[in-house]
């Protein structure tokens, strides 16, 4: 979370668990954006732009995104399924925070690409140590480069390391559009 414009989306259906996390990650010093949704599909939304989510000034791209699992229209899962199919969000940071301590639910929460796996702190303190833990994680990785909205840069990989990779991300964008 480098970027200076770095956003974080929340995603939960329970208001109350949002005002809590924005209330200790404001109390933990975070002075980054906080947006929030409150369903997997309004997350989908948001991520592609469309509705209300199309003015990037108010909706910037997220650079990090904490989601629970258990949500109806459209849960946790939806979420890390909708990031992993994109390449342009496949990139983005995600934590589940969740009530389920489920191995079923950790484990698949990991094969669709979370970033990490909490269970949600019984209490406030905990909740504010982890939001700080979390940030301080997050700013201090390198993150792919992004744009004033929060948008991932194109980058040129010729001649470098990862160059074999361009081919697999056209490859990755070509097969979601035939499907």
């Amino acid at each position: 979370m480098k970027s200076p414009n770095a956003a974080i989306l929340l995603v939960d259906d329970s208001p109350d668990d949002l005002d809590l996390l924005k209330i200790a990650f404001r109390a933990a010093k975070v002075a980054n954006p906080i947006l929030s949704v409150n369903s997997g599909n309004e997350a989908i939304a948001y991520l592609n732009g469309e509705g209300k989510f199309a003015d990037r000034t108010t909706y910037p791209y997220p650079t990090f995104i904490l989601t629970d699992l258990k949500m109806p229209n459209g849960d946790g899962f939806s979420v890390l399924e909708n990031l992993k199919k994109n390449p342009e969000w496949a990139v983005i940071p995600t934590v589940v925070m969740s009530g389920s301590a489920d191995h079923d639910d950790i484990k698949r929460s990991y094969m669709l690409g979370a970033s990490s796996y909490f269970i949600k702190p019984g209490d406030y303190d905990a909740l504010k140590v982890l939001m700080q833990t979390l940030h301080n994680y997050w700013k201090s990785c390198e993150t792919p480069a992004t744009d004033t909205t929060g948008k991932r840069l194109e980058t040129d990989s010729r001649g470098k390391l990862g160059a074999r990779f361009a081919q697999a991300d056209q490859a990755n964008v070509e097969g979601s559009e035939r499907a």
